[in-house]
């Protein structure tokens, strides 16, 4: 049995972060963010801006975070992959991530 049933998150606030790049490749989307934000092994609940998307893109394409060098799919609730239509652009978003276990979950 673990000492402490629950871990506390996000003591100091929640963390933030803005895109700096996105890339629209023919089969996804994907956001780029400052490398330096997450040297350290993070989990716990981000607010998350998204700049535009280039108009015309494809509302199908599956949406990916690149966080720290690790390139991950976003994905719903369900585990399935969040698509363009799911994130509308420009926005702001409440994620989960978790480097350690990469899950980055579209919370709501």
């Amino acid at each position: 049995m673990a000492r402490f049933p629950y871990q506390y998150s996000n003591i100091n606030g929640l963390p933030r972060i803005k895109s700096r790049r996105v890339t629209v490749n023919a089969d996804t989307v994907d956001y780029g963010f400052n490398p330096d934000w997450d040297r350290n092994p993070f989990s716990g609940i981000l607010i998350v801006y998204l700049t535009d998307l280039p108009e015309g893109t494809t509302t199908t394409l599956p949406v990916r975070f690149n966080m720290a060098g690790n390139t991950l799919n976003i994905t719903l609730a369900g585990g399935t992959n969040a698509t363009v239509a799911d994130l509308p652009n420009p926005g702001v978003f409440l994620v989960f991530y978790d480097r350690i276990d990469n899950i980055l979950q579209l919370i709501g």
